[in-house]
């Protein structure tokens, strides 16, 4: 909450400072501050506090989540070094074919890396990031002999699901190789499902292939401390943020 309050406040002198120079900008801040329509829409208009907490929202989604997928990836392939190994293996080929043709990694790169995906789809069933989501009952649900009325708010857990030896087995064992086939439908939901799914999903997938391409060529680590147990804020992490050594890796 008092980093919310140091966020709120960074957002609102922005927001003073454009409104002064009378330029909007660009992002999505500039889009907000644009949107705000003449006097006679003022009623349309969102305010100051609601802009920032606009913002914030989108900030604290995209970075949280990833950075803590991360950290669980980290830990996961530190944990078991032959999948490191598989991935790393699978990162030189690219790299191998970067180099042979003079250029840097392209996202059709990111498309052929097929074992390091399923190294993201694991750590995204195994740690479950986003642990349940909020729901509103639209009607009146009649579920396995249970009644839920209409208006009733509904929290699918999504850990619960990941972790279901009726879909997963051994549900507490990292394996990647369980994504060789598809999951079926309405079991694996690390960004939730249907129209409410997170919409940038594919961009934090991204991200997290860009960084170990990078990471598993050129680095080592290892963890400071016991690494077991999880604590949350809010989103699960390992102890302490897993902290590590990183050393760089012996050609």
């Amino acid at each position: 909450m008092k980093a919310r309050n140091v966020q709120n406040e960074i957002i609102r002198k922005i927001i003073e400072r454009r409104k002064d120079n009378r330029y909007h900008g660009e992002g999505l801040l500039g889009v907000l501050l644009r949107g705000r329509g003449d006097d006679d829409e003022r009623r349309y208009q969102l305010s100051d506090s609601q802009v920032a907490d606009n913002l914030i929202g989108v900030i604290f989604a995209a970075h949280d989540t990833t950075a803590s997928v991360l950290t669980w990836i980290l830990k996961y392939l530190h944990d078991n070094l032959n999948l490191l190994e598989s991935l790393t293996k699978e990162q030189q080929q690219i790299q191998n074919k970067l180099a042979k043709e003079s250029r840097g990694l392209s996202w059709e790169d990111t498309r052929q890396m097929p074992f390091t995906s399923r190294v993201i789809q694991e750590t995204l069933r195994s740690a479950s990031i986003l642990s349940f989501t909020f729901r509103e009952a639209v009607r009146d649900v009649e579920l396995e002999g249970y009644s839920i009325p209409k208006g009733w708010k509904v929290l699918p857990l999504f850990r619960t699901i990941h972790h279901s030896p009726h879909f997963f087995p051994q549900p507490h064992k990292f394996d990647p190789s369980r994504f060789e086939v598809p999951p079926r439908p309405n079991t694996y939901m690390p960004f939730g499902n249907g129209v409410h799914s997170c919409p940038g999903s594919e961009l934090a997938k991204l991200e997290i292939l860009v960084l170990l391409h990078h990471l598993t060529l050129s680095y080592r680590w290892q963890v400071v401390g016991n690494g077991d147990g999880i604590q949350y804020g809010p989103f699960p992490v390992p102890k302490h943020g897993l902290p590590i050594n990183i050393t760089l890796k012996k050609n």
